[in-house]
């Protein structure tokens, strides 16, 4: 059963970095680079700043506390468990693989970038409730974990784990926020409302 499905995994990956253009190229690593979303972040930020004023602060920090989150379980509680070789460091699977710039670190099960991504993707689709937005939160996300597999850093299982891993650590911070914001969300620094006289 597992080689059947490391055998439908490293199919996958094969085809996806076989089908490449110059163009897909740049496109993909403009995708998985650390600072390319800074404006989309920012973008984000105005959003929440603009529905939910101070209360943007509570926000941002269950943010960080949703990427912390994903990076350590997807690290601790799964790359160094599973010892799952990235394929650009898997023999048999590396010499066929078409690399455009570096590897990474050893283990890719799961990916941290997917992990991260769809921990984040959760949360704010959760906190905005509205189609639209889930959409392109959804879209920026699965851009980053194709980009992953386009430039033969990871298996389609390894975004996939990491994608499931992000949801569900998205969830139970949402969770937590709306714990934290229902029992301290009228305190004057967080709340939306304006005083009055």
């Amino acid at each position: 059963m597992l080689e059947a499905l490391n055998s439908i995994d490293v199919s996958i990956l094969l085809w996806i970095n076989s089908h490449f253009s110059p163009f897909l190229d740049q496109m993909m690593l403009f995708a998985s680079a650390k600072f390319t979303w800074i404006p989309f972040y920012l973008f984000i930020i105005f959003f929440i700043a603009k529905k939910y004023g101070l209360k943007t602060i509570l926000i941002l920090l269950f943010v960080a506390l949703t990427v912390t989150l994903t990076d350590q379980t997807s690290v601790h509680l799964f790359k160094n468990i599973f010892l799952r070789l990235r394929p650009c460091h898997q023999p048999g699977v590396m010499e066929k693989l078409r690399m455009i710039h570096g590897c990474g670190g050893q283990y890719g099960f799961v990916s941290s970038h997917a992990a991260n991504s769809f921990g984040v993707v959760t949360f704010i689709s959760l906190l905005f409730k509205k189609k639209w937005f889930t959409l392109m939160m959804i879209l920026w996300g699965l851009t980053v974990i194709y980009s992953r597999v386009y430039l033969g850093v990871h298996y389609p299982f390894d975004v996939l784990g990491g994608s499931i891993l992000g949801i569900f650590m998205g969830m139970v911070s949402y969770w937590l926020y709306f714990k934290v914001d229902k029992r301290w969300g009228h305190m004057s620094l967080f709340s939306t409302q304006k005083k009055t006289s």
